[in-house]
């Protein structure tokens, strides 16, 4: 062990000093299986750095004593009580200063990352003069800060422009996507790429010996960070960003090219950390920033609910259309065994085919993909519910033919398999009548794209084993889903509440109101849809199914265009005609004449019934708690995230504020707006 740390009181941080002067400082902190940023762990690490600068060595590297990753990045628990205490500027600064100290010391420093390496553990490696990487898959590389509607604060927005040029570098912090080792590598945010086995070795040489990044990325990092560049750049990326995120809702991207494009053309690194703690600051403290980080902190609870093993390895899914054909294509990419049925081999022939586009997209090595691929397999005559720990059923939505499917089904499974339906809205007390094992029956309703949608509703009954949710919570989670648990009663909770909201854009658009428009209303609150575009992409004869069976639940009367089943061919944008017609996949909207005038109260006629309804499932126990209902509708619907779920924005609106607006709605358009029960506890 290095004497040169004696006496320091370190918890969070190993340090060996190797034969040939390298000294190694891994992270590895206290009481936590993975490594985060705390304030404590970032105290330790400045009085590493202090006595590293008295006595350098020839080196440093930096990696992880964790079997997981390297560095997750700050703690955000202490992040919200910086916030909540007014202490965040002390927080930046501390964390800009030991990485600056870093950044200076007269040694050679290389981080060696294997596995995760997200926010401040990336900014802690842009800090050192070199990074390697592991060629391990699990190696991510990123700067995600913009989805909590905050970015990078401890140099990392200054360090990586000047790295790898501003073009790459703005396109990583204002996604918050991440990149391989090799991708880093290729962008030159990566010295090497090695075997795990070698990572430290091959850290330890390179401090020794350096190397020259390529001309090429040098000049281009000098020539895009020099200020006539950057006041030229910075407008570009603005124009980009406002196509996607609107300022007023999403201000840390604009605030990010901002900070960078400021500073002078003569700054010093100093006045740029200034700059850009500025403005993390001014933006951590907006709604929309506290509102993420909440949003962040809801999806680590669903996570959390899928803890244990599922004892599920083999899935059988029931149903080889657009739903069913796509579940059991995920869940064959995801690892599991999956056999596929339907009634006739055609409609078997169409899902693999969409799962063969599906594994091309995900799995780019062909052996892999083969292998992925040899894991789904059509069933036609059912061999294999008696092999399958789990069924999906996944047909028409029709009570009376799942029922009957259930009874044929069930002396085929073996014991212990669960018996789970996709059913979008009819209530499991219906369902599990005659079934054999209502203890193991429930319901897992996907969204579609199933691709894409991260939520699985999780639906239980007054007669279902809680370890039956238990395994299916753990199933969602090797799935990479995020499990909501919901009462079964009509609806459940995603589409009880969006279906409220279609039906009032239906009913605006039967008055004459044009579709483009209602879709503006809607998308200028920050939904990522509008509600036409949504019906046309669900389906319109899914929605009228679901109009079917949650209108007389819910007293609404259904307008014609969901009223009926649509005629063939006119479905929506898997036909390529519905509400809108539809080219390549993307809606063709129609042009408003310039100078129609939305009624001033469209926004509140979309949205407040889905408001309304999200409080009624609450007061009707529809899900536990508030912070699970907002987690749903944000998940399931994507419901304006920076707005934290419709619970969340009647508290930051006001109880008497919404009522007050929907009282107005009900004496100009109906009843239908009356105020549901449950208002008056959200006080």
């Amino acid at each position: 062990m290095s004497t040169r740390f004696d006496g320091l009181p370190l918890r969070n941080w190993r340090h060996l000093s190797r034969p040939d002067g390298v000294e190694i400082i891994a992270f590895d902190r206290a009481d936590q299986s993975v490594n985060s940023f705390s304030q404590d762990a970032l105290r330790e690490l400045g009085l590493i750095v202090e006595r590293l600068a008295m006595d350098p060595p020839r080196g440093v590297v930096f990696c992880s004593a964790k079997e997981r990753g390297f560095i997750a990045g700050a703690d955000i628990r202490e992040f919200q009580q910086f916030d909540l205490k007014g202490t965040t500027t002390d927080a930046i600064r501390n964390g800009q200063q030991v990485f600056d100290r870093i950044a200076r010391l007269p040694c050679p420093t290389v981080a060696a990352i294997h596995g995760f390496c997200m926010g401040g553990g990336t900014e802690l490696s842009l800090a050192c003069r070199y990074r390697v990487a592991s060629n391990d898959p699990s190696t991510r590389i990123g700067l995600p800060e913009v989805k909590l509607g905050i970015f990078p604060g401890w140099g990392g927005s200054v360090r990586l422009p000047r790295l790898i040029g501003a073009p790459a570098a703005f396109d990583l912090m204002l996604t918050g996507r991440s990149v391989s080792a090799s991708s880093g590598r290729a962008m030159g945010l990566v010295d090497k790429v090695v075997d795990p086995a070698v990572l430290i070795d091959t850290a330890a040489e390179l401090a020794l010996r350096g190397t020259t990044r390529p001309f090429k990325q040098r000049a281009l990092a000098a020539i895009t960070n020099a200020w006539p560049v950057r006041q030229l750049l910075a407008p570009q990326m603005m124009k980009q960003v406002a196509r996607k995120a609107p300022k007023a809702h999403y201000p840390a991207p604009y605030a990010l090219i901002e900070s960078w494009r400021r500073p002078g053309p003569f700054s010093t690194t100093a006045a740029q950390l200034g700059s850009e703690r500025r403005s993390v600051v001014a933006v951590s403290a907006t709604p929309t920033a506290r509102n993420l980080i909440r949003v962040f902190f809801l999806q680590e609870r669903l996570k959390s609910l899928g803890t244990g093993d599922s004892a599920i390895r083999k899935v059988h899914v029931i149903g080889a259309g657009v739903m069913g054909g796509d579940i059991a294509a995920w869940a064959a990419y995801k690892g599991f065994e999956v056999t596929l049925q339907d009634r006739e081999q055609r409609f078997i022939d169409g899902a693999l085919s969409r799962a063969g586009e599906l594994f091309a997209k995900k799995v780019k090595d062909a052996a892999a993909r083969a292998v992925v691929a040899e894991r789904l397999k059509g069933d036609v005559a059912g061999d294999g519910i008696a092999d399958a720990d789990l069924v999906i059923e996944a047909i028409i939505e029709n009570p009376e033919a799942k029922r009957a499917l259930y009874a044929d089904v069930e002396p085929w499974m073996k014991d212990g398999a669960l018996l789970t339906t996709n059913t979008s809205s009819i209530p499991l007390n219906e369902l599990r009548e005659h079934v054999r094992h209502p203890e193991r029956f429930a319901g897992l309703h996907y969204f579609n794209p199933v691709a894409l949608m991260p939520l699985v509703e999780l639906i239980h009954h007054d007669t279902m084993d809680a370890q039956t949710q238990q395994r299916l919570a753990a199933f969602c989670k090797k799935l990479d889903k995020l499990p909501v648990p919901v009462a079964g009663t009509p609806g459940f909770l995603v589409n009880r509440v969006l279906f409220p909201y279609l039906l009032e854009a239906a009913r605006a658009l039967s008055e004459g109101i044009p579709g483009p428009v209602i879709d503006k209303a809607a998308t200028r609150f920050g939904m990522p849809m509008g509600p036409i575009e949504l019906i046309d992409t669900v389906g319109l004869d899914v929605a009228a199914g679901v109009g079917a069976e949650l209108a007389p639940f819910l007293g609404l009367e259904i307008p014609t265009a969901l009223s009926t089943p649509p005629e063939a061919g006119k479905r929506g944008k898997k036909d390529g005609q519905g509400l809108y017609a539809w080219k390549d996949g993307k809606a063709v909207k129609p042009e408003v004449p310039a100078d129609y005038k939305a009624p001033a109260d469209l926004e509140d006629r979309l949205i407040l019934p889905l408001v309304n309804e999200a409080v009624a499932c609450l007061h009707d126990g529809v899900v536990a708690d508030g912070d699970l209902l907002d987690a749903g509708v944000i998940f399931g619907t994507g419901f304006a995230p920076f707005r934290g779920g419709p619970i969340q924005y009647v508290r930051e609106s006001g109880v008497d504020a919404l009522l007050a607006r929907l009282n107005a709605l009900q004496a100009t358009h109906g009843e239908r707006f009356a105020p549901r029960a449950g208002w008056d506890a959200l006080r």
